[in-house]
């Protein structure tokens, strides 16, 4: 913080008198110009759009080096950085997911659908970047429409704009407060005296802002989102396995039935029998009750064999049972490999042949010449060609990829199974995190470091997990926005754009300036990015409140933060709504009839309500 301190004092002493006439305030206007019209082209990513920015005004001298990467500094983006390792703990346990998916049912219509996700999304999104939220209920919101014959498409992008609302409502939900927070702790260094920002200081906005963002997608959704399902082309995988799954002993699905344990219309895949002690039963009913030590018969495609493993409660049944020696199931991948015509496994069964000691890998399935291979799988005696489902360690695509024996080597993505066994680990560090946030919050970034080592520590997530989750692309849009923002104020353009806006808006009263302040933040973030809107218009809203009679601040924090995160009306708003595109077959006019409205009311209700309650 001294470094930055020492910026911002330099910067103040520094800054030219605001004026049209000053090369500086050109060439910022003029460079800016050039960064939002190469964000809404779409043509290049937006960390290489940013940092062309930032070199530019490098080049030309309006800002300096230190002003430069002095966004790199600021704690906001360390702490977004921490928080990406946290939500990868969650997400490795299958912490929010077991919580989540419960509650989803089998709707009757499409309205009852969205009922059932908007508010869990939007819940768990206001304590988790809305981003790994997105990632990680796109599959699982993917299987439960197909299950229940809905558009997919009538869901993916309420859940897109769910998250971002959700992440509204507390200091840690999206890094765009987070930006906020930050700039306003970096101006405060300065002796700037502006209110800080709590844990769930915009709750107060935030939470009236997302029930109104869910009654209008409720309303609205069924007659405004277009069913893409029909237009996208189906693609089949031909591999079709058979794959047995013991329902565990300890809690899980042991005691419920098929329907209630969610094993029933699965995507690709379809129960085939059960064994119970030596009896099989066929034709399963919905209702039949799973007990422990069952064997469920599974037959299905590749993607879908591999979605069983990560169900709580089911374990493969392997060709050896015996796991002595092999990593555990959480730390284990899911593997394809394809067998040799040089492999000395030809021939003989996979028992016989002691896989897995040779190998340190068990086979789950197996699959031939464009069939499945029935049987035991201990019984399947291997040719040339024959493919198998492996579960093996990280390492064995490395360790095999040139090896003879196999023709073939990959990893299924995202195949590890989640470790259900540490979710109660990882919950209780996400609830340290947020009274920690709540109890300290100028110390957001010493308490987000210190839960993202507990989740390694505690093995919630690897070091390579940790590291994989993390978004650099995130990371140096931020960073950069942070130097532009400050050429902006550096150069006097934020302090005569303020001027334009409180001389048309001023004379109207509060709400008028903070209207107009919403309407462009919103149109920056729809066309640029939210973190980069965030930081560009606080310099002007900061003007803005200083040229007031009196006025706080947080009415205007409040309505950057939530403006900047308003980027409902363009796929590229928001990187969720990039998420959501391609799985929801949707067009960006979509999102421009569905999300604009939207854009809207979020700006209705922030603008109104902001006042009031933080005078």
């Amino acid at each position: 913080m001294p470094m930055l301190s020492h910026a911002i004092l330099t910067l103040a002493q520094t800054a030219p008198a605001a004026s049209w006439s000053n090369p500086d305030v050109w060439i910022t206007a003029g460079v800016l110009l050039v960064v939002i019209g190469g964000l809404s082209a779409g043509r290049f990513s937006a960390d290489l759009v940013l940092l062309s920015g930032l070199a530019a005004l490098l080049l030309f001298g309006v800002i300096d080096t230190g002003e430069a990467v002095s966004g790199f500094a600021n704690p906001a983006v360390w702490t977004v950085a921490f928080l990406y390792i946290v939500a990868a703990g969650l997400r490795h346990t299958g912490a929010l997911s077991s919580i989540t998916s419960w509650g989803l049912g089998r709707p009757r219509t499409v309205a009852g659908a969205q009922a059932r996700i908007l508010l869990p999304v939007a819940g768990a999104s206001a304590v988790m970047n809305n981003t790994p939220i997105v990632a990680m209920f796109l599959p699982v919101l993917k299987d439960w429409a197909a299950r229940n014959k809905i558009p997919a498409s009538s869901l993916f992008m309420p859940l897109s704009f769910a998250a971002i609302l959700g992440g509204t409502c507390t200091l840690i939900g999206t890094s765009t407060n987070l930006v906020v927070h930050g700039l306003i702790q970096q101006h405060n260094a300065a002796g700037a005296g502006l209110e800080q920002i709590g844990m769930f200081t915009l709750a107060w906005v935030g939470v009236p802002v997302t029930l109104a963002g869910v009654g209008y997608m409720l309303l609205f959704g069924r007659r405004w989102l277009r069913d893409t399902e029909s237009m996208m082309p189906s693609v089949e995988d031909p591999r079709e396995y058979m794959t047995s799954m013991r329902v565990a002993e300890s809690a899980g699905v042991g005691g419920q039935s098929i329907e209630q344990a969610g094993l029933r219309h699965l995507p690709g895949l379809y129960l085939s029998r059960i064994e119970r002690a030596g009896e099989q039963i066929y034709a399963v009913d919905p209702n039949t009750k799973l007990h422990g030590g069952d064997v469920l018969i599974f037959v299905g495609n590749v993607k879908s064999v591999a979605d069983l493993q990560r169900i709580k409660g089911l374990e493969p049944v392997t060709s050896d049972e015996v796991r002595k020696g092999l990593v555990p199931r959480h730390r284990a991948r899911l593997i394809e490999a394809v067998v040799s015509s040089s492999s000395p496994m030809l021939g003989v069964s996979i028992r016989e042949g002691e896989f897995r000691s040779r190998y340190g890998a068990v086979v789950i399935a197996a699959h031939r010449s464009g069939e499945r291979i029935a049987g035991k799988l201990g019984d399947i005696r291997l040719r040339a060609g024959d493919t198998l489902l492996l579960e093996a360690p990280g390492d064995f695509v490395a360790a095999h990829a040139d090896s003879k024996d196999f023709y073939l080597v990959s990893e299924l993505e995202s195949s590890a199974a989640p470790g259900h066994h540490l979710a109660w680990a990882a919950l209780l560090v996400l609830a340290a995190l947020i009274l920690g946030m709540t109890i300290f919050p100028t110390k957001t970034m010493i308490i987000a470091l210190t839960a993202a080592l507990a989740m390694i520590a505690l093995r919630c997530c690897t070091g390579p997990q940790a590291r994989a989750a993390l978004d650099w692309q995130v990371f140096v849009v931020i960073g950069a926005a942070f130097g532009l923002g400050a050429a902006m104020e550096r150069s006097g353009l934020a302090e005569l754009l303020a001027r334009g806006v409180m001389g048309v808006a001023q004379p109207m009263g509060l709400l008028a300036v903070l209207g107009a302040l919403y309407l462009i933040t919103a149109l920056f973030t729809n066309v640029v990015t939210n973190n980069a809107a965030a930081v560009l218009m606080f310099p002007i809203a900061l003007e803005a409140w200083r040229a007031g009679p009196g006025w706080s601040f947080l009415p205007f924090a409040a309505v950057i933060a939530v403006a900047a995160s308003a980027g409902f009306a363009t796929p590229i708003g928001y990187q969720t709504n990039l998420m959501v595109m391609g799985p929801g077959g949707y067009r960006p006019t979509d999102f421009l009839r569905f999300g604009g409205p939207l854009v809207l009311i979020t700006g209705v209700v922030c603008v109104l309500l902001s006042p009031l309650v933080f005078g």
